[in-house]
């Protein structure tokens, strides 16, 4: 049995192999690439890798090497169709059936990719042409150059019923295909001739993950509606599930380029041009769960930006309603939201506008920070019952999330934060990307807006939690200085800093692990980035690279006399056995003393409420800590 080719690619993008193999394989995170032992034969260092984005795994011992329905065959047992309805089950695919009409379409499919590029060359050529001299004028002034117009393949379609048709026809290409690949409209009336979909325009080839032309989106000249026009889905395209720029994103992922997601054609454009290659826009319509999926296959949190409009606000948090029921560990979104009125053309545009874009995507802060503010937005919490909402509110919000282990660290969160939020604590300033301080703590609590009681807007009506990005929201102050956790988590730092060798084995424990200090963890995540892509790196390059990051601040906070004082083991001159057994024992009690925190505010939160509903919560939040606590130091074994 044969399956459309179609079909396979569509169940390999939408399989995340990296998932399907850490079923079975323990997989560590190396770079862009995971490895562990191979499951193919026996060894004792790793020497099997996985590549998520480019979709193969490869064993450098025994020579292994294949994609995900290989992968399930091999080590299942399988034939190829069970791999592959194994596969399609998982991802809610229907496995097509043998037919001769299967067959059929698979070739029809064939012809409509040579007729999209039959008409991708046209509507290329008639740019050049008189005919389509506005379009290029069009072009030009959005400061277009011919590189960047062919780069594109932008074109240009006359304003003309049948000038795309007509030049098909003459290359032999049946109308019938031309209507079923979205080029011409067919009228109900079956006594009027089809005529071109797209007339007057600029227009947008749509490339699929193979750089294969799928469709067009069409800008009109004037002032004609509507004012962009895309290729209606197709046997080659659902505009929900591909995205403009994907495949130069992909391409420019396997280089850890940021992944931009913007909202228009010329928004991309513009971001290649200034060297943001990873730019890419969803199809005219709200970015959707399958997109967010393509997006992760490039990279664990592509940035959403956002125009600083009502339409781009609205836009961002559709983006974090479809994203919370599918995330899953280290998969998730990060916004930044433009100053209003502008939007990444423009700001291209200006004379420091690329300094100003980087500033805003190195706020942007990570979708359970946005969560966060777009609950606490113009609320009044001076009652009980406002604050039981509050509560009611978040937990409805998490509630949708479908990994255990995700919805656990929401929880947490978010249950730390409006215990901060009750005692009076002004939260302190958002996490910038990187980090909103999740794992044990839950760390800040940016959004707030500590109002005097009758004073707050109405909720959904004041923006104070968009930003803008980049800047601290106002009303907002750093809280009261943990002195006890931030020191135990500077030694933690400043001992890994001075023996990166002990990152091998506190490296998956400090993972799940976040600082309160916002500022601390992210320095922990960017050390432990450092050391996941290099781990034969010294301590001087370590700090040296930190500082590049600019994080020189943080990194003289951790190293100073001060904190070495408390914890003699953290020199780079203690022997390495010594600055081990000193890192576990602080670990342990950060652990044990943050356990205590929580603990104790579920008992306060039950002494003050008796009902089953909140019994039920003590009950989640009793379990939570039993389950962090012996994942944490199950890795210690």
């Amino acid at each position: 049995m044969s399956f459309p080719q179609s079909f396979l690619d569509d169940l390999r993008a939408r399989v995340d192999l990296a998932d399907v193999v850490g079923s079975s394989v323990k997989l560590i995170k190396r770079g862009r690439e995971y490895s562990g032992l191979c499951p193919f034969h026996s060894e004792k260092s790793p020497s099997f890798t996985v590549n998520d984005q480019k979709g193969f795994y490869h064993c450098f011992g025994c020579g292994a090497h294949g994609d995900v329905i290989s992968f399930v065959m091999n080590t299942r047992g399988l034939t190829f169709v069970e791999a592959v309805e194994v596969l399609a089950n998982q991802v809610g695919m229907d496995v097509p059936k043998p037919s001769r009409e299967a067959q059929e379409r698979e070739q029809k499919a064939k012809t409509l990719y040579e007729v999209m590029e039959v008409a991708c060359v046209f509507f290329e050529r008639m740019l050049r042409m008189p005919e389509g001299k506005e379009g290029l004028e069009y072009f030009r002034r959005r400061g277009l150059d011919d590189k960047t117009i062919a780069d594109f393949r932008l074109g240009f379609a006359p304003d003309n019923r049948g000038a795309l048709k007509a030049a098909l026809k003459r290359e032999e290409i049946d109308e019938k295909l031309m209507v079923e690949a979205g080029l011409l409209i067919e009228p109900e009336d079956s006594g009027r001739q089809s005529y071109d979909r797209f007339r007057g325009r600029v227009m947008f080839p749509i490339l699929d993950r193979r750089g294969r032309v799928v469709a067009f989106g069409g800008r009109v000249m004037g002032d004609g509606k509507p004012k962009y026009l895309n290729s209606p889905d197709t046997p080659l395209f659902h505009k929900g599930r591909l995205l403009y720029g994907l495949p130069q994103a992909r391409e420019a992922s396997q280089n850890d380029a940021p992944i931009i997601v913007t909202e228009g054609y010329m928004d991309v454009i513009a971001l290649h041009r200034a060297g943001y290659r990873g730019a890419v826009a969803p199809l005219g319509t709200a970015v959707t769960e399958e997109q967010i999926g393509e997006l992760w296959k490039m990279t664990n949190e592509p940035v959403m930006c956002l125009d600083g409009d009502a339409a781009g606000k609205r836009a961002a948090v559709r983006a974090a309603e479809r994203a919370l029921p599918i995330l899953r560990p280290g998969k998730s979104l990060v916004f930044s939201i433009l100053p209003e009125g502008e939007d990444p053309d423009t700001m291209m545009a200006a004379p420091d506008g690329f300094a100003t874009f980087q500033k805003i995507i190195d706020a942007a802060v990570p979708l359970a920070e946005l969560i966060w503010r777009m609950e606490l937005s113009g609320r009044k919490i001076d009652t009980p019952e406002r604050r039981a909402a509050l509560e009611a509110d978040l937990h409805q919000r998490i509630s949708v999330i479908a990994d255990d282990a995700v919805k656990s660290q929401y929880r947490s969160m978010f249950n730390d934060r409006t215990w901060k939020l009750f005692k009076g604590e002004k939260p302190g300033k958002p996490a910038g990307r990187g980090g909103y301080g999740g794992g044990f703590s839950g760390g800040s609590a940016g959004g707030y807006q500590n109002k005097k009681p009758g004073r707050a807007g109405k909720r959904g009506k004041n923006d104070h939690f968009w930003g803008p990005a980049g800047k601290a929201v106002p009303g907002m102050s750093r809280p009261p200085m943990q002195k006890k956790r931030d020191l135990q988590d500077s030694i933690l730092l400043v001992t890994l800093i001075n023996h990166p060798h002990l990152h091998d084995e506190v490296g998956e424990q400090l993972g799940i692990y976040s600082c309160a200090d916002s500022e601390l963890d992210n320095l922990r995540r960017a050390v432990l980035k450092l050391l996941d892509d290099d781990p034969g790196l010294d301590s001087d390059t370590i700090k040296a690279q930190l500082k590049r990051d600019g994080l020189s601040e943080t990194v003289l906070r951790v190293v100073s006399a001060d904190i070495i004082a408390h914890a003699a083991f953290a020199k780079s001159e203690t022997p390495l056995e010594r600055a081990r057994t000193g890192w576990k024992q602080v670990f342990s009690m950060a652990v044990s003393s943050l356990e205590d925190e929580e603990a104790k505010y579920a008992v306060r939160q039950l002494a003050a409420d008796t009902s089953e509903e909140e019994w039920e919560r003590f009950s989640h939040r009793r379990e939570d800590l039993a389950r962090r606590r012996e994942k944490v130091f199950k890795l210690d074994d």
